[in-house]
């Protein structure tokens, strides 16, 4: 028996890289698998080939069952659409994976407007309504006395955690996927949903250009420590019931190191009990920086 036996699974942009990844671990775990991708390349543009299917192809050929999923998952109809080819072709839902993205970097004073609303489009919108769709379906189970043990995965990034130079919108799209994470576990934990985000860093079409100079490649036999598959693992096991309890976290995941994420939480403070003067304020801001911990560098700083 699998971790993920008979689970129903549905992995977003599992055409290629990490949800690719996903996709195939949890079918070797023994989930039901619906592999979306809409198959566009980097930019968020049309692309001639569809990944999708060549995945479920992939996963049926070894002996497990999948369907693949071309629609839009930034759009409503194509993020309804996704949870109900889940529902329909295998009689239910109990994991998403929302995975899907691609990047338009620019420095901020080059970073046009048409290339925010795309990057935030695709990784919040596109994390939003699937989640939305895939959350309403677990309501409507558990108000019918059907037993809920769903599992959401969201993807984050290191960007979201620190930032990253030369990706404001990819930044600030991947920091609203925290923040999206931590109320979704909140108000779905009643219905027996489970929501937690990952922020991988493995080698990936995406990451090819950002992480250039230090994506070597490693010698043959030895361990390749920027994998896509070496994140897949601990999705599988947030996907699978083997996680019961764990909810609203965020982990980070790169080769074999997984890290869980404490996020923002108080610090040194001053209460004087009355207002400050601006001069008050920033002494004693001054003082509270001076036994701070430092912040975690912006990837990309100098």
């Amino acid at each position: 028996m699998g971790l993920a036996e008979d689970r129903v699974v549905i992995v977003t942009g599992a055409g290629r890289g990490l949800g690719r990844a996903h996709a195939l671990a949890f079918a070797a775990e023994g989930a039901r698998v619906v592999v979306n991708d809409l198959g566009v390349g980097l930019d968020g543009l049309p692309a001639a080939d569809g990944p999708a299917a060549l995945v479920a192809d992939e996963i049926r050929a070894a002996g497990g069952q999948a369907v693949a999923h071309g629609g839009d998952i930034a759009t409503a109809e194509g993020a309804a659409s996704l949870v109900e080819t889940a529902v329909s072709t295998f009689g239910r839902l109990d994991t998403l994976v929302n995975n899907a993205g691609f990047l338009r970097d620019r420095m901020l004073v080059n970073l046009d407007e048409d290339d925010w609303d795309a990057v935030m489009r695709v990784h919040l919108k596109g994390h939003f309504l699937p989640l939305k769709h895939a959350a309403a379906h677990w309501r409507a189970e558990a108000k019918e006395g059907r037993r809920v043990a769903a599992r959401v995965v969201n993807t984050s990034s290191g960007a979201g955690l620190s930032g990253s130079v030369g990706q404001g919108n990819y930044s600030a799209a991947k920091a609203g996927i925290l923040g999206l994470t931590l109320v979704a576990a909140a108000e779905m934990g009643r219905y027996g949903v489970q929501v937690n985000a990952i922020a991988p860093a493995a080698r990936t079409r995406m990451t090819e250009r950002t992480f250039a100079d230090t994506m070597t490649a490693p010698e043959p036999g030895s361990f390749d420590a920027m994998a896509p598959e070496n994140v897949s693992p601990l999705v599988v096991w947030l996907g699978s019931d083997a996680s019961a309890g764990v909810t609203g976290r965020v982990f980070e995941a790169e080769g074999g190191r997984i890290t869980v994420m404490e996020g923002w939480r108080p610090g040194p403070t001053a209460d004087r009990g009355a207002r400050w003067t601006p001069a008050e304020a920033g002494e004693a801001a001054a003082k509270l920086l001076s036994a701070a911990e430092a912040p975690r560098g912006v990837y990309g700083a100098r």
